[in-house]
């Protein structure tokens, strides 16, 4: 479903040139598990988000499901990230003043579903979380937990295929953060969803069906569950 091929991201700074990524070659099936680990500066979100269409690679191909993002257009990239990708960030990244329902919602407001739909869909992906008592809270209101359910259901709520997350137990402490992780792996095997996951610990990255390890740049070392490449 995804596949890069020698894919380099080159950033300037000052009279520097740092090489992001520096020649990535990966191929993600269909409903896979993949977990990215290294060091900060490594490569792992900016990896992260060229697959999600955040940013575009310097050279090199990428293709998403028969789609070349390394040329699409500032409307198809923003066309493929709505439709296509679920994003899920450390930060949660909610909105203070919404309640958890207009959180989730927020997507669908934006893909112009009316409003009584998007209520519905969002309280059906709440109800998946487990959040279906907490519609009308605000995140002040809820748990680090919580509030990461609810960055979760608003990533689902367009029905992805791919689901990306940058460190989502980062803030949590490691009871609700292995909650958090049995959660993002039940909707990769029921779902069928392609999951990608960068995460600093090990033993988050275990729950991955593969395990990529990151450094300079470069893929390192893959782990496949029972034996390494």
């Amino acid at each position: 479903m995804i596949e890069l091929r020698d894919v380099w991201r080159l950033y300037r700074m000052g009279g520097e040139t740092i090489n992001a990524l520096a020649g990535i070659d990966l191929e993600i099936k269909q409903g896979e598990f993949v977990s990215i680990v290294g060091p900060s500066g490594s490569g792992k979100s900016t990896l992260l988000n060229i697959i999600g269409g955040l940013d575009t690679p310097t050279t090199g191909r990428i293709e998403v499901d028969g789609q070349d993002l390394s040329k699409a257009r500032d409307r198809e990239l923003a066309s493929y990230r709505n439709k296509k990708v679920g994003f899920v960030f450390q930060t949660f990244n909610l909105q203070p003043t919404y309640t958890a329902l207009e959180n989730v919602s927020l997507p669908l407001m934006f893909a112009k579903v009316p409003l009584g739909r998007r209520n519905q869909m969002a309280r059906e992906v709440m109800t998946t979380v487990g959040l279906s008592g907490r519609l009308k809270h605000k995140p002040s209101q809820l748990s680090g937990g919580e509030r990461q359910r609810v960055a979760i259901a608003r990533a689902l709520v367009n029905d992805p295929q791919i689901l990306l997350a940058d460190e989502p137990t980062g803030n949590l402490d490691s009871k609700i953060g292995e909650q958090i992780m049995d959660l993002l792996t039940h909707l990769n095997k029921e779902r069928s969803l392609t999951l990608l996951l960068v995460t600093h610990d090990l033993k988050t990255a275990s729950h991955a069906d593969r395990m990529l390890q990151m450094s300079d740049g470069q893929i390192t070392e893959t782990a496949v569950k029972g034996r390494e490449t």
